[in-house]
């Protein structure tokens, strides 16, 4: 009697017991994994702590509550504070140093590069905000991934990662059908062709391998890949390469050097502005590879209208995941015998193998094109844009017709080996590298790399892919698993190879290198490693494209960003356009276009895009006022048909929406396209206060460091995104300033203090806030000594879809009622209401509770009534024949998508071989 009690006791412990172990193992698996780098100046030995102690430093100065305004009680604000973002300014960690901008000879690993520390990839914990029992703050994307994984690999009783994440991990003699590398992994010491490309017909090229012996999968790093690869296959293909690697399979460990020279080819050419004049007989011919991704459409056009011309080749390259450019481009390119696009195409990524792989296929494509008698080989992006003519280049090609052209870092190898990540494994699947482990340098060569763009003779072209010998064969193998592997497998080749006397240490362009913007570790998304990417060209860097140096292209240049700097080129390399030509100042550029299916756009962006379509309506209506006329009167019809983002003089005017709608008249379809453009919400108080360094602040998402802007243009912004607050200062003394985020019902969000150095230029933050946010027109005050300097407004618009379809009551409600309790933190600020005198209205609660479940069309005209206060439809015009008679046809305005624009339209071919 005494025995069954105590066994059921003992059974409830055990059960509890199995709970918290699995909560554990859970717990284990959602770890946050942190590819924190760029710390400046340090060593890889004690660059941890010099990090740890830089956040406990900004943590402490951010941990002070604003300043009692004068006469008021001190009230302690909450601290939610975490690390503050702030560009030039107080909180980094780095050590201060003058921007600098490299000259000539620059390449892809920036002079200061060896400043960048990737020895930190560990995994590290995140502090979880805590959440209502109620409603709970959805889980970011991967651990929620995680999570799913986790349980459904457990369900299966098929697992990867059965342990905790420090444990191994058994690998299944039997992989699965669909891996494309477990079930394709031949021998590794088989015929040295197994490394070259095999190209299957209209589809990406591939590399074959042989399946792997079973092993454990104990590397921190492979298992750390493992938890948090996207798919199965990519899990598979992670552990393979992993064991292949274990047993010594992948990696050659001697490679053949046939180079005679001791050390490195040193090459010199000089440029002579005169040697035009003196073309050769017999000039080179230039096979021109255009790799592109992205709907820059009209920038890759005119940059192909300036490097065009009849006697040279193109071969374009469009990411798989590039619909719309890959349309436009087979569009433009049948109308011209020397263009062609690649019959398949890859989804190449930063710092990916499959660039080179890229690369690779079209040099081998290009050997097979019998009728094209190219003589070198150069490769392009649409950030690229000439800086000398066609005619100067050849002229100088033609007299260095043997030399291959790459830049070199140009420094201790040992050292580039180590932060360029030669000596590490990686992996690429999912669309991202994975960082794998620890590998050796072969011996017997001499690696090298530097700048991923380059100019290659025919002769060193044929010789890479072609040839079987055992340095090609084993550099094939060896950057299949690297990282950047453009940026060194071809530098390596040539140094070891026969054609080593031919390297001249220079690519010919100049690239903009900014570390101090550029080296924020913007990748690391997509790679488990920090890199650098250049700046964007500007007006002010002109004076560079002008050098006696042998340079003849430079990157990287951004209409979006700014387009006079193009124009100044196209001007100085082929003179301006005649006066009066229209558009050259103007920019357009897709985001979407009916071909790419609704579900390309976010259910924020359809929101907002059918909202603008119903202003242009609502304007065309007001526009003819004819009683008892229905000529202007229009009903809205299905999807958008095209978005474009318009700019003027490089600044941002707003969407270009074109649409359908019946004409109410005359019962008809039309096609109509409508000019939305944002209003004015930035405002200094008035009267103005003393306090002068803000000149501007804005609220979105998608924040580039870089080139510090929103790439979110427009600032549309849902229920569930995450916004950020930028502010942009003048020089002046230190300052401290409070930022108050105010939600449409008064409700204080958040309030922080950053303190701005004298030299800042620009901060950034973003709160963690609670969601959903609020619907309606938030507010950003920015107070200095508890005066206010400035103010500034954005929407967060109810959704009217929801995975592209009508929103149902149920989940608007959900999305639009706020955050649970109105607590877009753990702290809540009400006690500051009274002080910064914003009122709390039970009224306007109760009317956001009314409106939280709005659907159908009271749904539409809410979201109308909020759009309107911070949009407003400019104009709109007819595409096609229209009933009402005060619509333009879209092709007379200046501002349409159909309006003319000559600097990007690609004509018939000139005379003189050309289209500029």
């Amino acid at each position: 009697m005494v025995a069954a009690p105590c066994a059921r006791r003992l059974a409830r412990r055990s059960r509890s017991a199995l709970v918290a172990a699995l909560t554990v193992l859970l717990l284990q698996t959602l770890l946050v994994w942190n590819f924190t780098s760029l710390d400046a100046g340090e060593e890889q030995r004690g660059g941890r702590e010099k990090r740890d102690r830089g956040g406990e430093q900004r943590g402490q100065a951010q941990r002070r509550g604003p300043a009692a305004p004068h006469g008021k009680a001190m009230i302690e604000p909450p601290s939610p504070y975490t690390s503050l973002e702030t560009q030039d300014g107080y909180f980094s960690h780095r050590p201060k140093e003058k921007m600098r901008t490299d000259s000539n000879n620059e390449n892809s690993v920036p002079k200061d590069f060896e400043t960048i520390d990737n020895s930190n990839f560990a995994p590290r914990t995140q502090r979880q905000k805590h959440q209502s029992e109620l409603v709970k703050k959805p889980l970011s994307k991967q651990k929620e991934h995680l999570r799913k994984k986790l349980e459904e690999e457990k369900m299966k009783e098929n697992l990867l990662l059965g342990k905790n994440s420090n444990e191994a991990v058994q690998v299944s003699d039997h992989p699965g059908k669909n891996s494309s590398v477990s079930s394709n992994l031949k021998d590794i010491d088989r015929s040295p062709k197994q490394h070259l490309l095999k190209k299957v017909e209209n589809s990406s090229p591939e590399l074959k391998y042989d399946q792997p012996a079973r092993c454990e999968v104990t590397g921190k790093e492979a298992v750390s890949a493992m938890s948090r690869a996207k798919s199965k296959q990519c899990r598979q293909e992670i552990a393979d390469v992993y064991c292949q690697h274990k047993l010594g399979k992948l990696m050659p460990e001697q490679v053949t050097r046939f180079c005679a020279l001791e050390g490195k080819a040193n090459n010199n050419v000089q440029w002579d502005e005169d040697s035009v004049e003196y073309m050769p007989a017999n000039p080179v011919r230039i096979a021109f590879v255009l790799v592109v991704h992205g709907r820059a459409s009209r920038q890759l056009q005119r940059m192909f209208k300036a490097i065009y011309h009849k006697d040279h080749f193109y071969y374009i390259h469009v990411d798989k995941r590039s619909n719309y450019l890959h349309r436009q481009v087979l569009q433009f390119a049948s109308q011209y015998p020397n263009v062609r696009v690649t019959p398949w195409r890859m989804a190449t990524i930063w710092g990916g193998a499959s660039l080179l792989t890229t690369y690779l296929q079209t040099m081998k494509d290009l050997m097979e094109m019998s009728d094209w008698p190219w003589d070198f080989f150069i490769n392009l992006s649409a950030a690229d844009y000439p800086i000398r003519t066609n005619d100067q280049l050849v002229a100088f090609l033609s007299r260095y017709r043997d030399m291959n052209f790459l830049k070199s870092h140009g420094r201790d190898n040992a050292r580039f080996i180590r932060k360029q990540g030669l000596d590490r494994l990686f992996l690429e699947c999912d669309t991202h590298m994975w960082r794998l482990g620890d590998r050796k340098i072969p011996e017997g060569i001499t690696v090298d790399g530097g700048s991923d763009w380059f100019l290659l003779n025919r002769k060193f072209v044929e010789y890479v892919t072609f040839s079987n010998d055992d340095l090609v064969t084993k550099m094939k193998r060896f950057y299949s698993y690297t990282l950047l592997p453009a940026e060194s497998f071809f530098h390596t080749v040539l140094e070891n190879s026969p054609f080593c006397d031919s390297m001249v240490d220079n690519n010919l362009r100049i690239t903009n290198w900014n570390r101090k913007l550029g080296c924020k570790c913007q990748y690391k998304h997509i790679v488990d490693w920090c890199g650098c990417s250049p700046n964007d060209f500007k007006p002010a860097d002109f004076h560079r494209f002008q050098t006696a140096r042998p340079t003849f292209f430079a990157r990287k240049f951004e209409a979006v960003v700014n387009q006079e700097i193009i124009g100044q080129l196209d001007y100085y390399l082929y003179g301006n356009y005649p006066s009066g030509t229209p558009g050259l100042r103007s920019y357009w550029e897709n985001v979407y276009e009916e071909p790419d299916g609704v579900s390309a756009l976010s259910d924020v962006a359809l929101t907002m895009f059918h909202s603008f379509s119903r202003l242009g309506l609502r304007r065309a209506e007001t526009s003819f006022h004819a009683a008892g006329d229905n000529s202007c009167r229009y009903y809205p019809m299905g999807h958008p048909v095209s978005i474009h983002l318009y700019f003027l003089a490089d600044r941002f005017q707003g969407f270009l929406i074109r649409h359908h709608a019946t004409n109410l008249a005359v019962s008809k379809l039309e096609t109509l396209e409508t000019w939305v453009m944002p209003k004015k919400v930035f405002k200094i108080a008035s009267p103005p206060s003393d306090f002068g360094r803000l000149q501007f602040s804005e609220i979105g998402t998608e924040w580039d460091a870089k080139e510090r802007l929103f790439r979110n243009f427009g600032g549309l912004l849902g229920p569930t995104d995450e916004p950020v607050g930028m502010q942009k200062w003048g020089k002046g003394p230190n300052v401290t300033v409070t930022v108050i985020w105010v939600d449409p019902i008064n409700v204080i969000a958040a309030t922080y203090d950053i303190l701005i150095e004298s030299s800042a230029e620009f901060t950034h933050y973003k709160p963690p806030l609670n969601l959903p946010l609020r619907p309606g027109v938030w507010t950003i005050k920015i107070l200095h000594h508890w005066v206010q300097v400035a103010e500034t407004k954005f929407l967060v618009t109810p959704l009217t879809f929801s995975n592209q379809q009508p929103i149902k009551q149920e989940e608007a409600i959900k999305l639009h009622s706020g955050p649970p309790k109105n607590a877009y933190m753990e702290q809540s600020f009400q006690g500051l209401n009274p002080v910064l005198n914003i009122p709390v209205s039970a009224a306007r609660l109760d009317q956001a509770k009314r409106s939280a479940g709005l659907v159908g069309a009271r749904l539409e005209a809410w979201v109308d009534s909020l759009v309107s206060s911070v949009w407003s439809a400019v104009d709109i015009c007819s595409v096609g024949p229209t009933a009402c008679p005060v619509l333009q046809g879209c092709a007379q305005t200046a501002w349409s998508s159909l309006s003319p624009d000559p600097k990007s339209e690609l004509g018939p071919v000139k005379p003189d071989g050309r289209l500029r």
